[in-house]
This record gives C-alpha cells, structure tokens and sequence, in this order.
C-alpha cells in the first residue's frame, strides 16, 4: 500500500541544487530557471553534462545569466497540486537577486483569481538561495509529511530560517559581476590584491572578508562550521561549482566538527 499523501506540498526551484534523491524522498515539487549562455537559453533543470557546461563558460567572453521561471511554468506545478486539495509552501530564491518570488506571486494571485485555491499558496521569499534555500525546503517537507498543514509548514521554515547561515568562497568575482548579482560585494572588485572573498547571501550577497589563497579559504570555512556547531546547529550541508575534490575536503572537516554527515553535497 502506499503512504497517505502529505495534506501540503512542497515546491522549491533549481537554485536550490537538490540532488535527484533527497526530491524524491521527501517529495518535493521543482520550478527550474533559466539559463542563457552565449545566446542559447535553456531550463536549468535540463543542464546534466556540466564538463561541456563549463568549458563553454570558461571561454565565453560575456559568461552566463539566468533568468526566473515564467507564470505559465508556476502554474503548470500549482494547478495539479491545489486539484488535490493540498495546501501548498513555495520557497524560493532570494527577491534580492531573482524575481522568481514574484513570478510565484502572480501565479498565486491568477489562481484565486479564477477561483483555484490560490489562497492556499504561501510563497516564501527565502532571502538564500543554493544549500540555504534547500534546507528550508527539507525541514518543510519534513512536518509536511508528519501532517503539517500550510500555516504550519510555513511557520517551521520562518523558524529555519532564522537559524540559517550559509558561506561561500570563491575564486573570482567575474562571474558574478558579469551575472548582474554582485550586490554588496561590489565593494570589494576595486581591490587590487589578489584575493579569494569569502561572502554570504543575506537577501543580496554580502561581503564577509577576504583572504589570500584557497587554502586559507577553506581553513576559515572549517572555523565557520565550528562557529556554528558552537551555537547548536545540527544540520549541514556542502555544495561546490565544479570542484568536487574540495568539496570533499571541507566534508572530511565538518564531519569531525559536527560528528555528523551532510543532509547531502551537490
């Protein structure tokens, strides 16, 4: 027999780079964004071969950009969704760099327009995106399928999200900047020391410092994690851009600091 089927459902978008498995375990719904490289544009949700991905990118003199779902695309996820009878939690991206919450917006708004259920959308503007945007959406689907209705689930990710903290290290700031999603770490392209930034997204992306080499990088990365160890996190989660020998290396050091596994890497 199969299990009752959870009276909410969860929907989230490609940015929050959910591996194949955790989606299908806790059945979550996904809305992909775009991507445009070179004037080839094509859902995110379609791109699998990331070796041809990012050869492309490293030669490409105007890099990537990516572009919110569309309406239409919303609806397609919440029409069949709201015909079952669910209340629905839509988490997204951060309106600080993306207008998918407000794509999710409109979607919601024609719906109780046309007398749909709309009303039992509650879309969430995230203020994260990637690992800090699929939390969210884990801890949701969790009460979910203990039974959580709508007010409930979206409660319990207000909750998360107040007890989110995300860092990311990179090695340049080009693509960001040519990506249009720099934000506050503007501040820091003037620098002409060779750099390695280390930033958050806290509704845009923020600079937090900056460093000389990877290596020191990652070392502040594993002080984070302590950091946050030492106020009680207890759920983790490593994700990498085409890097996945570091990526295995910061997992190796937060395994000891948290004594625990990652929810996943991607």
């Amino acid at each position: 027999m199969s299990s009752p089927q959870a009276p909410t459902a969860i929907v989230t978008d490609t940015c929050a780079y959910l591996p194949d498995e955790i989606v299908a375990e806790h059945g979550i719904h996904r809305v992909s964004l775009y991507v445009t490289l070179d004037g080839d544009t094509q859902p995110e949700s379609g791109l699998t071969d990331y070796d041809t991905f990012y050869e492309r990118l490293g030669r490409s003199a105007e890099g990537a950009t990516t572009s919110q779902p569309s309406v239409g695309d919303f609806l397609a996820v919440y029409e069949p969704l709201l015909a079952e009878g669910r209340d629905i939690v839509s988490i997204h991206l951060s309106a600080g760099i993306s207008g998918t919450c407000d794509s999710a917006n409109q979607a919601r708004q024609r719906l109780i327009d046309e007398g749909k259920g709309g009303e039992r959308i509650h879309v969430y503007d995230s203020r994260s995106a990637c690992g800090g945007e699929s939390l969210l959406a884990i801890a949701a689907a969790k009460l979910a399928a203990n039974g959580g209705d709508g007010d409930a689930c979206l409660a319990r990710v207000e909750e998360t999200r107040d007890e989110l903290k995300m860092w990311f290290a990179i090695d340049t700031l080009e693509y960001l900047r040519k990506g249009g999603r720099i934000g506050a770490a503007q501040a820091f392209l003037g620098s002409t020391l060779k750099i390695k930034p280390i930033l958050t997204l806290e509704e845009e992306i923020t600079p937090i410092e900056r460093v000389r080499t990877r290596r020191r990088a990652l070392e502040r990365m594993v002080d984070f994690a302590r950091a946050r160890k030492a106020d009680g996190a207890d759920a983790w989660v490593v994700q990498h851009i085409h890097d996945p020998e570091t990526a295995q290396v910061l997992v190796g050091h937060c395994r000891e600091v948290f004594d625990s596994d990652p929810i996943f890497v991607s």
